[in-house]
């Protein structure tokens, strides 16, 4: 809901520009509360700051290059829950948790939940090719938005009790700590930009000029043993990586694993 307060007035002096400061307001009043269901379209914005088109135009440029509000055609104008989530190399990310840490509201759409054999996973798990999975893929869901594709496999003798879990709210590790017993303690990831494909666009609800990140994750438990394969995609105007560095030791890698 926008305010019905009357016309806006931003300072028109040769400081800041009438397009940063109207930026700057719209994200104000969206930290008080409005613009949770509809934003203002151009006109609108127009008449309550009585600013010219092309300012509004700037500023909702600068707003959708970072990842703030969405605009597609036929469709009005949304601001997301928040900025794009930052992911710190050597973290492995934890889509549930960063979600739900910038006061948005994780949900997942189950697609997949069974039992399955495949090969060249298996072999990568360090098993025969034939050894049962459990394959479970969600669409995960920030306030309702599209943020990504999350395709897991573990072996069946490990994950079996997971065929029975609701992972709507819920985060998977969690679930197999609680169901299974099982805690992944390490492993590696491969993040990388990929052009997406009519499939993950469609999933996604993509723009055409939106890049997503792939994702690719060997989790193992205490004892070294693989017990996840994840493949992730993920939007890019969504999500970020960042690194901390210094000039003596590089960038710090290898932080604690995080429950995704």
């Amino acid at each position: 809901m926008t305010s019905q307060s009357g016309p806006r007035s931003l300072t028109r002096s040769a400081g800041k520009p009438l397009w940063a400061q109207l930026r700057a307001d719209l994200l104000r009043r969206l930290e008080d509360g409005e613009f949770r269901d509809v934003f203002p379209g151009e006109l609108d914005l127009v008449a309550e700051y009585q600013v010219s088109r092309h300012t509004v135009r700037e500023a909702l440029r600068q707003l959708r290059a970072e990842g703030l509000v969405t605009a597609q055609r036929g469709r009005a104008s949304r601001f997301t829950a928040s900025r794009p989530l930052e992911q710190k190399v050597g973290e492995p990310y934890s889509l549930f948790r960063s979600v739900e840490e910038v006061g948005a509201v994780q949900r997942s759409v189950l697609r997949v939940l069974d039992l399955r054999a495949d090969g060249i996973v298996a072999v990568r798990l360090g098993l025969e090719e034939s050894t049962p999975l459990v394959y479970l893929e969600r669409l995960r869901l920030a306030d309702e938005e599209p943020l990504a594709v999350d395709r897991v496999w573990l072996p069946a003798d490990v994950a079996r009790p997971l065929l029975d879990v609701d992972f709507t709210h819920t985060s998977l590790y969690d679930e197999l700590e609680r169901h299974c017993g099982t805690r992944i303690c390490g492993g590696w990831e491969r993040i990388q930009a990929v052009v997406p494909g009519r499939g993950e666009r469609t999933l996604l609800d993509c723009p055409e000029s939106t890049a997503l990140f792939a994702i690719d994750r060997l989790g193992h438990d205490a004892g070294r043993r693989p017990v996840e394969w994840r493949q992730t995609f993920v939007r890019a105007d969504r999500f970020t990586v960042a690194a901390a560095f210094s000039a003596d030791d590089g960038y710090r890698l290898g932080a604690p694993v995080r429950t995704p």
